[in-house]
């Protein structure tokens, strides 16, 4: 876990970026001099000051005041989404991406997929996947894919209040009473501005609906942003329609994945819920902290929530479904890669070309892999792409496209990491017995030799350690 997640980054008064969120609110919730009080309250001591417990009263209702002002009153969850979508279209504003496409542009990407759609059917046994075509703006893509953020956020950001509130303890519980309802509502406002800002970055940046390697954006739906497109080509001495082509080829074939292996967006979020429950806060830095923060002084606790002493350490379980996490990132990208680099290499002279610098995108870390990273605490980078899209490969010359692609056909029967090592052993694994053309009937007859054998241990005198002892 590289990056903190959501609200742990410490705050940067001089950062341009502050000033653009809070335009996002509405006016009347913030005093006039965010930077000294990040919040605006007045009557909150300053630095060196001493706390007035009679401004008590009036501090808590004007944080009400500001809860109400930028929509905490009426969040739901653990995270203001309200707020983070609204500062996610003022900041796309206020850098000036928010061009609506044109009807050339619409026109480009709808015969774009239709061609893409019709090589791709050569490339792969499953069937299209594509109902709709659509083209965003980036503000269109903020809205269509905030419902899957939101599933993706809210685990995460739910199990680390849970975990703040377990750590408290007691006695602090029953002192904080009615307080831990508004500082939940404080944490969805810090949650939501980081993942506003998140989004508006993202947005501006990413291509396809299905880029980061999930499916964001309604079930069936092709979508392309024609505006991140023309400045992904910039400096690339290929056309755009020739990039328009190419990147609809993969949006399509996320979507044949997709739409037909209905396990596999489940496995993909399943998987992040996995991550999240294994988020805990050191109960020993809570007693540490304690002794550090000057209640007469409210700038202690920015200091120590930026210090990093609080940040959630990665345990063996979350290292464990990140691990699975990448591993079948890597495997739905390396299929898409390779069976792309079929339905087009020989039809797109700069299908090459484009490949490698998708693949380099994805592979090293690009804004879609640092924005996910800084909203949640995991980086979404399929490390391995390039050994999964070497397997896939391999299967489809060992076996035939349709065998490979065979693999989706149940969880079960994906590689693991310690196949991508060893790609020959799989694919010679896949192809040893007679279970080739019925996979799933191998499954169900693994798992009834296994009950057998336990049946027949539990039947099996010599099994029973008494039994031992009464020949002896």
């Amino acid at each position: 876990m590289t990056n903190t997640p959501f609200g742990f980054s410490s705050q940067d008064p001089d950062d341009p970026d502050k000033g653009d969120s809070s335009q996002g609110r509405s006016e009347g919730g913030a005093g006039s001099n965010p930077g000294d009080n990040p919040f605006g309250f007045a009557g909150m001591p300053g630095p060196g000051g001493n706390f007035d417990i009679g401004q008590l009263g009036q501090m808590l209702t004007q944080l009400g005041q500001a809860l109400s002002h930028s929509g905490g009153g009426g969040q739901s969850g653990p995270v203001n989404y309200d707020l983070a979508k609204q500062l996610a279209v003022q900041q796309l504003h206020n850098n000036q991406r928010t061009e609506r496409p044109s009807q050339e542009q619409v026109k480009a990407i709808e015969d774009a997929v239709r061609l893409a759609e019709l090589w791709l059917d050569a490339s792969t046994s499953l069937p299209a996947g594509v109902r709709a075509v659509q083209t965003w703006s980036s503000v269109d893509w903020v809205e269509k894919t905030l419902p899957v953020w939101q599933r993706l956020c809210d685990p995460i950001a739910q199990r680390m209040s849970a975990a703040w509130l377990e750590a408290l303890p007691e006695e602090a519980k029953q002192a904080a009473g009615p307080l831990l309802n508004m500082l939940g509502q404080m944490g969805g406002m810090t949650f939501g501005s980081q993942l506003g800002s998140g989004l508006a970055q993202l947005g501006g940046e990413v291509l396809t609906s299905t880029e980061v390697g999930l499916p964001l954006g309604p079930s069936g739906t092709a979508a392309l942003l024609p505006a991140n497109i023309e400045k992904f080509v910039e400096g690339l001495d290929r056309p755009i329609s020739e990039a328009t082509l190419f990147l609809a080829a993969r949006e399509a074939a996320h979507h044949r994945l997709f739409g037909h292996v209905p396990w596999l967006t489940q496995r993909l979020l399943a998987t992040v819920e996995e991550y999240a429950r294994g988020i805990h806060i050191d109960t020993s830095a809570l007693e540490d902290l304690a002794g550090k923060i000057d209640p007469s002084d409210p700038s202690s606790m920015q200091e120590m929530m930026g210090s990093g002493m609080l940040e959630p350490q990665t345990t063996p379980e979350q290292q464990a479904a990140l691990t699975r996490l990448e591993t079948l990132l890597a495997l739905v990208e390396g299929w898409v890669d390779v069976v792309v680099a079929d339905a087009l290499g020989e039809r797109l002279p700069g299908a090459e070309a484009l490949g490698e610098l998708v693949r380099r995108r994805r592979a090293s870390g690009g804004p879609a892999e640092q924005t996910f990273a800084t909203l949640i605490g995991l980086e979404l980078r399929p490390r391995r792409m390039r050994d999964a899209a070497n397997l896939w490969r391999l299967m489809a010359e060992r076996h035939g496209p349709e065998a490979r692609d065979q693999v989706w056909d149940h969880p079960d029967l994906l590689p693991d990491s310690s196949d991508l090592d060893e790609p020959l052993d799989f694919a010679d694994r896949w192809g040893s017995g007679s279970d080739l053309d019925d996979p799933i009937a191998a499954i169900r007859r693994a798992e009834e030799a296994e009950k057998s054998e336990d049946d027949s241990s539990d039947d099996d005198p010599d099994s029973d350690g008494s039994n031992g002892d009464a020949k002896s």
